[in-house]
């Protein structure tokens, strides 16, 4: 019988500087309170020709929307560890971006995609009785996918 499902508890988010392959070490991001997803939405390319009653289609490339949202806790050590990605992610734009990494306990591979980050810390919306969170919006520049997961370790800001 297949599990019901599994948890999101004990997911870890990292990064790493550009390189050309799947870094071997990640640099965990902390108090991160949601991921987004990437879709692989796929374009239909019309491939009909006048003689057609019926419009024909062939499968176009894929497009992951071009953004992913990362739901951060608004503080002192998170906007430190967010602040050296911004610096690391402005030097890595001309070779296709920071390597990002979602690990999970419950699976046996990790997703891994390459992106670009904002160049500033946002700033949060402030409510009554509410956590302090931001919204970072990375430019996905490619996502790669499922493979061997790497848990991301250690922290770059204060703790």
């Amino acid at each position: 019988m297949a599990a019901p499902g599994i948890s999101s508890l004990g997911i870890k988010f990292g990064w790493a500087a550009a390189s050309d392959t799947k870094p071997a070490a990640f640099t965990q991001l902390t108090r991160i309170n949601e991921i987004g997803g990437i879709s692989l939405d796929v374009e239909e390319i019309d491939a009909s020709a006048l003689e057609d009653y019926v419009t024909r289609y062939v499968s176009g490339r894929a497009d992951t929307g071009g953004e992913l949202t990362v739901t951060v806790n608004a503080t002192d050590a998170t906007i430190a560890e967010w602040e050296a990605v911004f610096t690391a992610s402005e030097t890595a734009k001309a070779n296709g971006g920071l390597w990002f990494t979602v690990w999970s306990p419950y699976l046996a591979k990790g997703f891994f995609f390459r992106a670009v980050t904002p160049t500033k810390f946002p700033m949060p919306e402030f409510g009554q009785n509410s956590l302090q969170t931001v919204e970072i919006g990375l430019t996905v520049m490619e996502y790669v996918g499922l493979d061997t997961k790497v848990e991301p370790t250690g922290t770059t800001g204060t703790t």
